[in-house]
C-alpha cells in the first residue's frame, strides 16, 4: 500500500489508502480574503495565528499555508508564515504558491518534512519544482494540468499525472512522495465533472497506485447550499480512492461526512474518532444519579 509520509519537526502525518482521510485545512491563503491580504501586506499576522489554531482544534491534520498577496514580498510572507505556524501547532504544513522562490522560502524556513503545493506537468514548473522537493525531501502536490491547460478528458489528465510521477522518478523523487490532485471542476458548470472525477480518482488509486488531494469545494463553485453538496461530494470521493483534500475543517458538515466515510471504510478502528468527535457528555448530575439508583437495590 502507498503511505505519503509528512512531518512537523515533533509530529507525523501518514496519508494512505488504509489511512483515515488527511484533512488539510485551507483557510491561510490570502485569495479572495481581502482582509487577509491586507493584514499580512500591513505585517499583521494575528489572523494566521486564529486560524490555524482553529482549524488544527477543529480536525485539521495539516495546514496549508499561502502568502500570495500581490504587490507584496510574497517570499519573506512565507517564510515568516511558516515560522509563525510551526510555532503555534506540531501538524505538518503544505507550502502553497504558484511562485517558486516562495516554495524555497517556505521550505528553507521549515522544520520537518513539508507538502510543497505544487508541480503540475508544465515543463518549465516541472524543471523548476522538483529539484526543490529532492533538494529538501519532502513530498509533492502534483495538479493533472500541463502547457495545454486543463483538459476536459480524464485520459488526458491521467496522462498527466503519469508524466509527473515518471519525471518525478528522474529525480530521484518516489511515487509515494507524490500526491495527485486530478482537478475538481465546478459541477454547476461541467455537468458530468463529478462523475469524471470520480472515475480519474479511482485509477489514479488502482493504476497509478498514488495518494490523491483536491480542492474539494470547487465542485460547489457558484450553486446554493454548499456546504451540503461539499458533504455529499467529498463522501463519494473518499470511496472512490481520494486520501486526503484541502479543504475547510471549520464547516460541520463536511467533518461528518469525512468522519462518517472513515468508518463506513474502517479506517476509524472502533469508531474511536467518531465517538470522541460527538459523543454527548453525560448531563450535570447523571452519573451520580444512576449510581444511586443502582446501589438501593437489593
Amino acid at each position: 500500500m502507498t503511505d505519503t509520509i509528512i512531518s512537523s519537526a515533533s509530529r507525523e502525518v501518514v496519508i494512505g489508502f488504509e489511512r483515515p482521510f488527511a484533512i488539510i485545512g485551507e483557510r491561510i491563503n490570502p485569495t479572495g480574503r481581502r482582509l487577509l491580504a491586507e493584514e499580512m501586506k500591513a505585517g499583521d499576522f494575528s489572523r494566521v495565528e486564529a486560524d490555524a489554531i482553529a482549524q488544527v482544534a477543529a480536525g485539521a491534520h495539516v495546514l496549508d499555508v499561502n502568502a500570495g498577496v500581490p504587490m507584496a514580498d510574497e517570499p519573506a510572507l512565507m517564510a515568516r508564515a511558516v515560522q509563525l505556524v510551526q510555532s503555534l501547532t506540531n501538524v505538518p504544513l503544505s507550502i502553497d504558491s504558484s511562485m517558486v522562490k516562495a516554495l524555497e522560502a517556505g521550505l528553507g524556513a521549515y522544520q520537518g518534512k513539508a507538502l510543497l503545493n505544487s508541480v503540475t506537468g508544465e515543463e518549465e514548473r516541472l524543471e523548476r519544482v522538483l529539484p526543490l522537493v529532492k533538494k529538501y525531501g519532502a513530498a509533492v502536490v502534483a495538479i493533472c494540468n500541463d502547457d495545454t491547460g486543463i483538459s476536459t478528458d480524464i485520459n488526458v489528465r491521467f496522462e498527466v499525472a503519469k508524466k509527473i510521477i515518471g519525471r518525478a522518478a528522474d529525480h530521484g523523487i518516489p511515487a509515494c512522495d507524490v500526491v495527485v490532485d486530478p482537478l475538481v471542476m465546478p459541477i454547476g458548470a461541467v455537468a458530468d465533472s463529478g462523475v469524471q472525477v470520480l472515475q480519474l480518482i479511482h485509477r489514479l488509486r488502482t493504476e497509478l497506485k498514488v495518494n490523491t488531494t483536491c480542492g474539494a469545494s470547487n465542485i460547489s463553485f457558484g450553486l446554493p447550499n454548499r456546504a451540503g453538496l461539499n458533504a455529499a461530494f467529498i463522501s463519494m470521493a473518499i470511496g472512490a480512492g481520494l486520501t486526503s483534500a484541502i479543504t475547510n475543517p471549520m464547516v460541520t458538515e463536511l467533518m461528518q461526512a469525512i468522519r462518517g466515510a472513515d468508518v463506513m471504510l474502517n479506517h476509524d478502528p472502533q469508531c474511536a474518532n467518531w465517538i470522541t468527535a460527538y459523543r454527548e457528555p453525560p448531563a450535570a448530575g447523571e452519573g451520580g444519579s444512576r449510581r444511586r439508583r443502582r446501589s438501593g437495590r437489593t
